[in-house]
């Protein structure tokens, strides 16, 4: 029971761990996406 409890713990750890990578990979995507959308527009000028 006791190793229940504790898998159960280590999966919500890891479950929000994983949460903020992926908010932290989608967020950097579109940061990247604006940023090279700027650039093309600088070097198309």
């Amino acid at each position: 029971m006791a190793a229940e409890l504790d898998l159960e713990k280590e999966t919500q750890i890891h479950e929000k761990g994983y949460a903020g990578f992926v908010s932290l990979f989608k967020w950097g995507t579109i940061i990247s996406a604006v940023i090279a959308a700027l650039v093309v527009l600088i070097i198309a000028n």
